[in-house]
């Protein structure tokens, strides 16, 4: 019989951000991720006590789910922020760090929680509102009749992933890649609802990453000993057909459930004649490309390759719904029923493809083609693995920009820029946003102070040189000055920005990030300046990454108590 243990009581945690080790635990959070921010940014690890696999990575979508902790209160702050990278792919760092600069900052600023968090909301929808305005002073509208933006917006968010370990000719050859693969995904004559492609990624070790490159169609792996001059006969269309059974022959494969078998029956061989049967039918449809999920028996394999069909086995998963997109074929799910004639696919052409020890069918639509395959190389496998994880995310934060063809000015130029617009803009309506919030003046303005300081510490993230952050004082752009350089001969060393439109000048004043200044009013950049942004952020991405920090930073603040069952 069983021994009875008592259960132990809740853990109850009152006033969770007064407690020092919760504190200590944010800051360590808010310090790690600070440092993985940016182009210049410090790597992880992540490997675990047991061993396996080692992750080198600075991206949020990596780092995040590999932080493990009993503490509820980083785990709400974990859950949101990864809520919002799966949605949007981009801007993880930026709202963890922005969430919890804004905690810390309210804490140490003293002011009542409840407050806190009703000049936030205030101040959030101030934000939302001026960054969707026409005429916003950071956000630049997407030209899909020239790609040189998206170029620029593809290349700011590979640059910002250290890890990769790419130089300035490789970044900017996978960032044209990247645009030419979306690009390709992009139907051009589809009337009605549009319905965007997929981009298959092939990854290939050991090569330049100047080798990687963009294929129309799909690339598919195939057997050793399959020749370019197999293909001569094939005349165009070429039909082809496309299994999600498994063709391997076993009793498994056919399906749940109870099996009779009859005493003196051979199995085996009853299968392989209804594999065969399936055989004989596809050779008098005059099939020429048989593609298979999973397994195919050898013995129905040298059938069909007897009557010069091409067989594609263990394709995989990932790879049917482009198949499916590509060809128009049907899945067959069953090697029992006769195949119906709808199910067939068709493609163009078929070719060889050679990248290093890979082998692969290059498979090409009749029509037009809305699935592409990015073949990615790199040295080495952990720079691989980094530079696949960032093309996918590149792809989606362009895809977001056929919602809402915009982007913002990146570099920490947004940031700077949105604090001295909200500075500007609240002192000038402090007497009647604070009636209407219910606090006073100095309450609003400080809370004010607590918004925009933690809005400046994203941009100041991006340092990790010793280097420090000003402001200029006509535009409110982030400027960096290194560490190396003295104030007095700070005019020649800044150059540009941190998005790249504007350049240092003698007229030009600047003040420190970390110091306070008098408020004043951004002062937009002519639209039609020739000078092009260097770096640019998603649009999309980060006016969501702004309302889930604040919304979460205000439900953290608004936490009375934890209970925690320890059982």
């Amino acid at each position: 019989m069983s021994r009875l243990v008592k259960k132990s009581p809740s853990l109850c945690t009152d006033r969770p951000l007064d407690n020092t080790d919760i504190s200590n635990k944010l800051n360590l959070l808010r310090q790690l991720l600070k440092s993985c921010f940016g182009p210049t940014a410090r790597l992880k690890q992540v490997h675990n006590n047991i061993g396996g696999h080692v992750v080198t990575t600075s991206s949020s979508s990596v780092l995040l789910p590999a932080i493990s902790s009993s503490q509820p209160f980083i785990n709400l702050i974990k859950t949101s922020i990864l809520n919002h990278v799966s949605r949007f792919s981009d801007c993880g760092l930026f709202a963890a760090i922005f969430c919890l600069a804004l905690i810390e900052q309210a804490k140490r600023s003293g002011l009542r929680e409840n407050v806190s968090i009703r000049v936030n909301k205030h101040l959030l929808a101030l934000c939302s509102s001026y960054l969707q305005q026409e005429d916003c002073g950071c956000k630049v509208k997407l030209d899909f009749c020239s790609s040189h933006n998206l170029i620029t917006l593809a290349r700011s968010i590979i640059s910002s992933k250290p890890a990769c370990v790419l130089t300035e000719p490789e970044a900017l050859h996978i960032s044209k890649l990247a645009v030419q693969a979306f690009l390709l995904t992009v139907p051009c004559n589809s009337p009605g609802t549009v319905s965007l492609g997929k981009t298959v990624t092939v990854c290939v070790e050991g090569y330049s990453v100047l080798t990687s490159a963009v294929f129309p169609g799909l690339l598919v792996d195939i057997p050793d000993g399959l020749c370019l001059n197999k293909f001569d006969h094939l005349s165009n269309p070429i039909q082809m057909v496309l299994f999600g059974a498994s063709l391997a022959g076993d009793l498994s494969d056919l399906g749940d459930g109870m099996i009779e078998v009859h005493a003196g029956v051979d199995t085996e061989s009853q299968i392989l004649d209804q594999l065969l049967e399936l055989g004989k039918q596809v050779v008098k449809d005059e099939v020429k490309l048989f593609v298979c999920q999973k397994v195919v028996h050898p013995v129905l394999q040298e059938y069909l390759r007897s009557h010069g069909i091409i067989v594609v086995e263990r394709v995989g998963i990932t790879i049917m719904e482009p198949l499916i997109q590509l060809t128009g074929a049907q899945p067959v799910a069953t090697l029992h029923t006769k195949i119906p004639s709808k199910a067939y696919g068709k493609v163009r052409e078929l070719s060889m493809k050679q990248f290093g020890s890979k082998t692969m069918l290059h498979l090409q639509p009749l029509g037009e083609s809305v699935i592409c395959t990015l073949i990615l190389c790199h040295r080495n496998e952990t720079m691989l693995s980094e530079l696949k994880v960032v093309c996918q995310k590149t792809e989606h934060v362009l895809r977001l920009t056929l919602r809402e063809p915009s982007a913002l000015l990146g570099g920490g130029c947004t940031e700077t820029h949105l604090a001295a617009y909200v500075r500007h803009k609240s002192k000038n309506e402090a007497p009647e946003t604070a009636s209407v919030l219910g606090c006073s003046q100095t309450e609003y303005l400080l809370g004010v102070e607590v918004f925009c300081q933690s809005l400046e510490s994203v941009a100041r993230a991006l340092q990790h040189d010793g280097g420090n952050s000003l402001v200029d004082l006509t535009h409110a752009h982030h400027w960096t000055l290194p560490a190396d350089v003295l104030e007095e001969h700070m005019e020649d060393s800044l150059g540009f920005c941190g998005c790249g439109l504007v350049e240092s000048s003698p007229s030009r004043r600047w003040i420190f990030l970390d110091t306070k200044y008098t408020e004043f009013s951004p002062v937009a950049l002519v639209g039609d300046s020739p000078v092009q942004p260097r770096v640019l952020d998603s649009f999309t991405a980060t006016l969501s990454a702004l309302q889930v920090a604040t919304e979460t930073a205000n439900l953290a603040l608004d936490v009375r108590y934890i209970i925690q069952d320890v059982n």
